[in-house]
């Protein structure tokens, strides 16, 4: 394992790997640290108490972000006639149908999220094997194969985010940029987390939110208190 530069090294002073720090506190712990030469994403990751060999303990789905996510995202759409231009007047950065299964088949993934009307999954079922690994293949439950293209679309370019949780019952996601505020970065993680709250499987027993860690791209991770997010959720739907 490398030794850790200077400016983590610094940010880790700020850091008491003891403590577990409330939503906002931890954000704020964030943003003082020493900043690096690029915008770093900011990071996500929550240990859910799940067992996710069981297919009915899958947590899967979307999120609006309320300060989006700072990623200019590129998006294709698989769609014909009037859907196609329905993609282009929303904003997709690439609309086709067979001309893309082929430039797929064929290498290329210059995309971030792929859209598909639901009479040409079909077509787009046949990259299953290219696209399942990485993440991505349309998906009805994820609103990636839908009718509704335009909508589809513009929600995804305004920040809209899928999250699911990976094999070893860790759910990984990034929620705004270093550059953003305290308060874009907890509007983004307070959004993510009551969506991943509301998702919970009802086979799911015991402790739920088991860790959360907050981490910039090259930065120290600071762990966030579970019993101190859920107070906040239940505030913030208190006063909602």
């Amino acid at each position: 394992m490398g030794q850790h530069g200077k400016r983590y090294l610094e940010g880790a002073k700020l850091v008491n790997p003891d403590t577990l720090y409330s939503p906002a506190d931890a954000i704020r712990l964030l943003k003082q640290m020493p900043k690096a030469k690029f915008d770093e994403n900011v990071d996500v990751a929550i240990r859910l108490g799940i067992d996710p060999k069981q297919a009915d303990q899958q947590v899967r789905g979307t999120v609006a972000l309320p300060a989006g996510t700072g990623k200019s995202v590129r998006v294709l759409v698989f769609a014909k006639a009037e859907k196609a231009k329905e993609a282009e007047a929303a904003g997709a950065d690439s609309v086709g149908a067979e001309e893309f299964v082929e430039k797929i088949q064929g290498g290329w993934t210059d995309f971030d999220v792929a859209i598909a009307t639901p009479d040409l999954m079909s077509l787009v079922g046949r990259l299953g094997r290219v696209l399942g690994p990485r993440g991505l293949m349309p998906n009805p439950k994820a609103g990636t194969v839908t009718f509704d293209i335009a909508r589809a679309v513009k929600e995804i370019k305004a920040g809209k985010i899928e999250y699911r949780v990976e094999k070893a019952g860790i759910l990984h996601t990034g929620i705004g940029k270093a550059s953003f505020t305290e308060e874009q970065l907890l509007a983004n993680l307070l959004a993510l987390l009551e969506a991943v709250v509301r998702a919970k499987p009802a086979s799911a027993k015991g402790h739920y939110l088991r860790s959360i860690t907050l981490s910039t791209t090259m930065g120290p991770a600071v762990r966030v208190d579970p019993a101190k997010v859920e107070a906040t959720l239940q505030e913030a739907a208190a006063t909602a």
